[in-house]
């Protein structure tokens, strides 16, 4: 599922009430110093996602094949190490309290994976195919957490709310209308997507956590080049012609693979075999 961002109710706000918002709201990407919208307060994004993720894992078999668990729980620990690793040689370890890290493997036959904020981890047997091996599982875990640790979902999360719940804050869109929002938070996530791993961020988002995600497997000491021939095996599980770049919500395969292909020398820095 694709969140369509054009919605037009944005124009039923006030000019001075969303000029007020986007002044105080706006943030920046902790780790590109990108400006982002950020409606959400921290503790109210964490606490959301850990009853979602609770509600989600209650409805969903996990799967029963432990050498697989252990694959996914290995090499999300690595990403992890990496991921705090990075932050505290940033100097913005502090970002990262409050995280929960869990990762855990469901039986779906979906090509899907997705990270919530506080580290909720959630990878489908349907992907293990396209993985392969633990540097390919490696790729999909530093993509996916890259989304959350760069706060992708506050701001998608902000943006509809704006756009498609009025402008109310999340506690009040939860009150009046819950079922809307909690779908709208879980499509935001990638959740439910037929390949989530590919379509519920924008572009900008995606290419962000190409390159950040590209960092932290490099940190966890995971070959980077894998992503290259990772994105290329998910390319080969569209079925049919893909759309223009241009009519999409998220880069070309040409496109992707060009970009971490730039940034491989970027990520090879922190690779240490």
């Amino acid at each position: 599922m694709v969140i369509n961002m054009r919605n037009h109710r944005t124009a039923l706000l006030p000019l001075f009430l969303v000029a007020a918002l986007l002044a105080v709201a706006c943030g920046t990407v902790p780790l590109t110093g990108r400006n982002q919208l950020n409606l959400i307060p921290s503790s109210t994004m964490l606490s959301m996602s850990f009853q979602q993720y609770g509600d989600f894992m209650q409805g969903h078999q996990v799967s029963r094949d432990q050498s697989k668990v252990q694959m996914v729980q290995r090499v999300g620990t690595n990403i992890k190490n990496g991921v705090e690793k990075y932050f505290r040689q940033q100097g913005i370890a502090d970002d990262l309290k409050g995280y929960r890290w869990e990762f855990n493997l469901i039986e779906s036959n979906e090509i899907n994976a997705w990270c919530m904020p506080g580290g909720k981890v959630v990878i489908y047997t349907g992907i293990l195919p396209v993985t392969q091996t633990e540097a390919g599982l490696a790729v999909v875990m530093g993509h996916e957490i890259a989304h959350a640790v760069a706060e992708h979902g506050n701001e998608r999360m902000s943006q509809i709310l704006m756009t498609q719940l009025g402008g109310m804050a999340l506690n009040e869109a939860l009150s009046k209308e819950p079922e809307k929002t909690r779908s709208l938070w879980m499509a935001a996530f990638g959740i439910g997507a037929q390949i989530g791993v590919l379509l519920p961020y924008s572009r900008l988002h995606e290419s962000e956590a190409d390159r950040l995600g590209l960092i932290f497997m490099a940190m966890a000491g995971y070959e980077p080049n894998e992503a290259v021939s990772f994105w290329q095996r998910m390319a080969a599980q569209k079925s049919g012609q893909a759309p223009p770049e241009f009519l999409s919500t998220h880069p070309s395969d040409q496109t992707r693979i060009r970009k971490l292909r730039e940034a491989m020398p970027e990520a090879m820095k922190y690779y240490r075999p």
